[in-house]
This record gives structure tokens, sequence and C-alpha cells, in this order.
């Protein structure tokens, strides 16, 4: 039995999720926290704490592209062959997670803490880069995907509950203008990503090499002049853009950082809405944003939905379900009641249900998007495809925290006071209403002309499996002809070419990465 063949049980597909508590909970707190905490209680302006998320994640975003195609052809080396191209990072990465605590140490300067959080997103991309792909090298089945995405969800959507649960607790343990509460936090954030990544190293597995793959590794290396790693870099990031020749790709890109970002303006803003605009505690706001603990079942149900009725109908739910509770809290805001605060819980609750299928839908059509290359380009490219993935969000989320920063500064935020002008508090509100739900909207006009489901992969995969095995292009039916048109955007006469030995060769970054 090949490596790719075995079996996708439940103790696996745990033991694969379990890191998302680390992409799911660190980045929510730092979503939810950290302009709060570099404003409140470092003293840092708005625009030099949204500085260090922007600049840091850019930088981030640019390793990360190399991160994707290096792990690709990581099998070539030493460390490759004997712990694996994907599973040789979580390795590395388990230890290195306690980083994540000195983000929240209280007294330091802007370098500092620049510094920090840029360590911090290296190592996490450095992680869940080649994390992500392992769905793709571990099965090739749909259900056993959905599987391994589901439990990955659930366990995202945990680290959401966690990360916006223990900070109300340790806020309302310690005080409104402790600082403690965050170290302390972070600490136990900290140690509890490392055991996950630990575990999720020690279950998984990848697919066996293909032999274009091991007739490669007979190959002598060459070691390349600086020429041709000019040349080697622009092929790289000729395949980056080729990605986007994929149009199921492109529509899912489009639907993941426009819903993703709306997400993240929510988040960014929600603590400053709930303090400066509704006049409650920080505490209540990570109540509020707590009630994440409803994504939890709502995580299992999306995992039965999304085989039935497809991604496109979960989109066209979560973002309708969002936009409906941020009418709810406009007219809160707008017109306050005695019981403002069941009204809060209630909307954040219903707000979460939206949210947990926002998460969860786009992350598990991603393992799908590699067979739909497949097609094109006769490689497999899980690595290229998660590289594009992660750049394209890193960059969006840092553009999107920076301007979030400079127009807080513009409305007259001021830094470390618990009492803001009316020009910040309409800012925040109008960031908090019209930036997620334009967003939204925008997400929601993509998703409902998005078509791949269980019933067009099927067709898809087994069209390539017949291609594989032989079979004549002239044979094609005409339904998986259209299905495969759409899906990837190309005439059928144009697919599954005989590669050119020199112009489509993929490009090997190691040397570069040197």
């Amino acid at each position: 039995m090949s490596r790719t063949n075995k079996k996708i049980t439940i103790p696996v597909s745990i033991g694969y999720g379990v890191t998302d508590i680390m992409g799911g909970g660190a980045f929510t707190v730092i979503g939810a926290w950290l302009l709060f905490f570099y404003t409140t209680f470092v003293g840092l302006s708005p625009v030099e704490a949204a500085s260090i998320v922007a600049i840091a994640r850019i930088v981030d975003a640019i390793v990360s592209l190399f991160m994707g195609s290096f792990t690709d052809h990581f099998y070539k080396n030493y460390l490759g062959k004997k712990f694996g191209r994907r599973r040789f990072f979580l390795l590395i990465g388990a230890p290195l997670m306690l980083v994540y605590s000195l983000l929240w140490v209280n007294g330091m300067n802007f370098g500092f803490y620049l510094a920090v959080y840029l360590a911090f997103e290296i190592i996490a991309a450095m992680v869940l880069i080649p994390w992500e792909t392992l769905p793709s090298e571990m099965t090739k089945d749909f259900n056993s995907r959905t599987k391994l995405s589901t439990c990955r969800m659930f366990f995202s959507a945990s680290g959401t509950f966690l990360a916006t649960f223990i900070p109300g607790l340790l806020i309302s343990h310690y005080g409104e203008h402790d600082a403690n509460a965050y170290l302390i936090n972070g600490v136990v954030f900290a140690v509890l990503f490392m055991l996950c990544v630990f575990i999720s190293w020690k279950v998984t597995w990848e697919r066996d090499l293909t032999p274009e793959m091991l007739a490669e590794l007979e190959q002598p290396r060459k070691i390349m002049t600086f020429s041709e790693k000019v040349i080697a870099l622009g092929r790289l990031f000729a395949e980056y853009a080729s990605t986007l020749k994929v149009r199921a790709f492109r529509k899912h890109l489009a639907i993941y950082l426009l819903s993703f970002t709306a997400k993240d303006v929510y988040n960014t803003v929600f603590v400053f809405f709930c303090v400066y605009c509704l006049n409650v505690s920080s505490s209540l706001a990570g109540t509020l944003l707590s009630m994440s603990i409803v994504g939890l079942p709502v995580t299992l149900v999306a995992g039965m939905a999304i085989i039935k009725y497809g991604p496109s109908r979960l989109y066209v739910f979560a973002y309708s379900v969002m936009m409906l509770c941020l009418v709810g809290l406009f007219m809160v805001y707008q017109f306050p009641t005695e019981n403002k605060i069941m009204l809060l819980v209630t909307l954040a609750a219903v707000y979460q249900v939206g949210r947990c299928v926002l998460e969860f839908t786009p992350w598990n059509v991603f393992p799908f998007i590699p067979d739909i290359d497949e097609m094109i380009t006769r490689q497999r490219r899980e690595g290229l495809f998660a590289a594009v993935m992660t750049f394209s969000r890193k960059t969006t989320v840092a553009i999107a925290t920076f301007i979030v920063g400079v127009l807080l500064q513009f409305g007259g935020f001021v830094k470390g006071s618990q009492v803001q002008p009316e020009a910040a508090v309409n800012m925040i509100a109008t960031l908090l209403f019209a930036g997620t739900a334009g967003l939204l909207i925008l997400a929601l006009w993509q998703a409902l002309t998005f078509r791949l489901n269980k019933r067009t992969h099927k067709i898809f995969v087994d069209e390539v499996e017949r291609l594989k095995a032989h079979g004549a292009k002239k044979d094609v039916h005409p339904e998986t002809r259209k299905v495969v048109e759409d899906l990837t955007g190309c005439s059928y006469e144009k697919l599954w070419l005989e590669k050119k030995a020199d112009s489509t060769k993929t490009t090997t970054p190691v040397p570069l990465m040197r």
C-alpha cells in the first residue's frame, strides 16, 4: 500500500488538525488584541502599532512565496529525504512557537516589537505553508480530505474560542489596566502552539515520490552561477503567476481574500468599538468575541453541508448571516436600550456562526485546487498554491491593518486615553460597519459563480485518471469537457499537453535560499 492510500482515521484527522489551534488562535489574539495592547499599554500610536503588523506581514509574505516552492523541492536535500519535504518544517517549528510569548512583553520599544512580530510571522509561515499541503499529500479521496479539513477547522474554531475566552478571563482577573494579563495569555498560548505542531508532525505522512521526482534525484546537483540564479528566480515568479491561470483558483483566491479581510477588519476594530462606541469594558468585548465557541458544533455541521450542498451555498449563508448581524449591531449602536448586553451577546453568537462557516469553507476547497492545476501543467504544485494563498493573504491583511491604523489616527484617536473624541468614535463605527460589509458584498458576488463541488471534482479527477491511463482526448464526454473547461478556464484542446523539457521545467529554488 502506498502512503497516499493509507486510511485517514479520526485520530489521524485530529492529529493533523490540532495545528490550526495555532493558525486560528494566534492570529485571532493578534487581530483582536494586539493593536489595543500596543496603543493602550505600550504607548504606541495607532500608525506605529499598525506599521508593526504591516511591515512584518509584507516581509513575511515575500518569504512565504519562497517557502511553498522550497518545500516542493526539499525532497532533494538530506533533511528532506530523512524527515519529509513538508513535515521537517513542523519538527523544527514546534519549539520556535515559544517566540509568540515575547509579543506581549510590556515596556519595550518599537524596534523590539517589530523584530519579534516579524520573527513569529516567519516561523508561522514556515510551519503553516507545508502543513496546509498535507491533505493533498496524504490522500486523493474527496471525503477523506474533507475529514482532515473538517478536523482542521474544528480546531481552528477551538483556537479562535480560546483566543478570545482566555484573554477575557485574564483581563477580568487582573483588571482592565494590568498588562500582565496579556503576557500570561501569550505564554499559555505559546506552549499550547508548540505541543500542537509537534503532534501534527508525529501523526501525518507525505505522498510517495513520483517517478519524475525519483529520476530527478538521480541527476547530479548542479552549482548555479549568479546569472543562472537570476534566471531561476524569474522562472520561479513566473510559476507563481501561472497559478492565476486556473479559473477556479482565481475565484477561490478572490473569495478568500475579500471575506477574510472583512473578518480581519471586524476583529481589529471590534474591541475599540465596544470600549469607545458602546462604552462597555474590554473584558466584555473579550466575552463577546468568545462566543466563537458556537463555531465548534457549526464546524461539524458545515463538514457535512459542504459535501451535500457544495461551497458556493455555504459562502452565501455565511456572508448573509454576518451582514444581518452587522445591521443588528448598528441598531444597538444607534438606539441604545436597557437590554443592550443581552442583545450584544445574541448578535455576537449569531455572527460567529457565519464567521465559522466563512473560515471553514475556503480551506476545505483549497486541497482540490492542485488537482485542477494538474490538468493544465501535469505537475503537483501544492506548495506553490499554498505559498500564493499565504502571500496574498498576508499582503492584504497587512495593507488592511495599516489602513485601519491610519484612519484611526486620521479620525483623531488619542493613544492611552480612556475617552476618545467624537470624530474618532465615528471613524471606529464606520470602519466596523462600512469596511466589513463592503468586503463581504464583494466576496458574495464572487461566490455566486463558484462551481467547484463534490460532483464536479469527481468528474474532473476521473478525467485526469482517464488521461493518465492513455485515454484519447477525443473520447471526452461533453459534460466532462464543460466541467473541465469551466474549472480550468482553458479550452479542452489546450489541456493535458506533453511537457516541453526546457520551457516548462519546474524551477528548483533551493540554491536561491542559501
